[in-house]
């Protein structure tokens, strides 16, 4: 058996099948295996909302400093320092607080112009075709754009940065992916230049913070830390917008009434977007070591095991979300698990939802109709984040 009851239930986080649609087994792991266990991969999962909301907010049985990732906690790697999503507190809550000084809600608003502006650059020449690819044309472009912005990024380097970021999450489908952390070497140039060269952005920023460490000493960053800040910053800004983008245009494409509604009253754009990110949410699970025994439904699971709190299951509990399985951009969403919870909340949290709900609005306001070509989309392979790689659409 692989379960921790009587259930056959099989979930498995790289089996492209499961991952093609995964809720029919999440609830079934809600109602028959609220406490799982898979003997092959040897983890252990917890799929319903409550025991995901106060799992994520544990942070002294369920730690961060072994990996977010099933691949790499399993690796057992130390994680070099900088690393802010594999930090545990104290040293998790000094780096955060550094970062945390620039993406405040209010100077992520302030980004607003430069997203619409960037959004139109890449619709406006798509108006009058017959149609256009969600992640190639959008989703891979705007966040991608935004994010550099924010970096100090040159634009004639930022796609090769995306396109690197990409790399390192891609998987053999199937597959795990290998179990390393990108040293950030490859933004070495660009701080190397900022630290000669100081302007308005993030890298700037993170060079001249002064802080006290968890030791109290007061200091700067190291070269190390600010590189793997800036590998965090680009990668989580860049694939899980573009994911966020895709799921907007699949979603709202089976969704056609619910999509004319939004043309018709743009005020109804930022609930739908918090709907989209609950029903489909880029990044369905993350993973923590436990570090000491716990036990769930009369279960035991001893320290030294790995934990997947599955949001994407979480997301759909009909106990928390009445109908989960149902999208309704009117939806009382409240809180969902899209971003985390506890210390590790997503820091880029407010810009995400700023990028989905400009993109929606410009989308819209260029193509009220469209029909996704689904024989011709394609499912990102990874099994860190979910979404689509290739999402065409037709135009009427």
């Amino acid at each position: 058996m692989t379960t921790t009851t009587d259930s056959d239930v099989y979930y498995d986080p790289y089996d492209i099948g499961i991952d093609a649609d995964p809720y029919p087994v999440f609830r079934r792991l809600r109602e028959e295996a609220p406490l799982y266990h898979n003997d092959t991969h040897d983890f252990y999962a917890l799929s319903r909302f409550e025991d995901v909301q106060r799992g994520l907010v544990d942070a002294d049985t369920y730690i961060s400093s072994r990996g977010a990732i099933l691949e790499l906690i399993k690796a057992d790697m130390e994680m070099p320092p900088g690393t802010l999503i594999f930090e545990d507190p104290p040293v998790h809550t000094v780096h955060r607080g550094l970062l945390s000084r620039v993406f405040t809600p209010k100077k992520m608003n302030a980004l607003e112009p430069q997203i619409r502006e960037l959004c139109a650059r890449s619709l406006d020449p798509l108006v009058g075709s017959g149609g256009f690819d969600f992640v190639r044309d959008l989703g891979a472009q705007m966040p991608m754009r935004v994010i550099g912005m924010l970096l100090g990024i040159p634009e004639e380097d930022q796609e090769a940065v995306r396109d690197r970021v990409d790399a390192d999450l891609r998987t053999e489908p199937g597959k795990p992916m290998q179990a390393e952390i990108p040293t950030g070497e490859a933004f070495g140039d660009y701080i190397d230049w900022r630290a000669q060269h100081p302007s308005d952005d993030l890298m700037t920023e993170l060079l001249n913070a002064e802080f006290e460490d968890e030791t109290g000493a007061t200091r700067r960053l190291t070269r190390e830390e600010i590189l793997m800040y800036v590998n965090v910053v680009a990668g989580a800004g860049n694939e899980t917008t573009s994911r966020l983008i895709g799921w907007t245009g699949k979603v709202l494409g089976d969704h056609p009434d619910q999509r004319r509604e939004l043309v018709k009253d743009r005020s109804l754009i930022p609930n739908a977007i918090e709907e989209l990110l609950r029903f489909e949410p880029p990044a369905p699970h993350v993973a923590r070591y436990v570090a000491r025994d716990v036990e769930h439904y009369g279960q035991a699971v001893p320290a030294g095991n790995v934990m997947i709190f599955l949001v994407g299951a979480a997301n759909r509990d009909d106990r928390r979300f009445p109908d989960g399985d149902r999208f309704d951009i009117h939806r009382n969403v409240g809180q969902s698990m899209t971003f985390g919870y506890g210390v590790h909340f997503c820091l880029g949290a407010a810009l995400a939802r700023l990028e989905g709900r400009i993109a929606l609005d410009e989308v819209l306001q260029r193509f009220p109709e469209w029909d996704v070509d689904l024989a011709n989309a394609r499912l990102a392979p990874t099994s860190t984040v979910r979404g689509w790689e290739a999402l065409p659409v037709t135009l009427p």
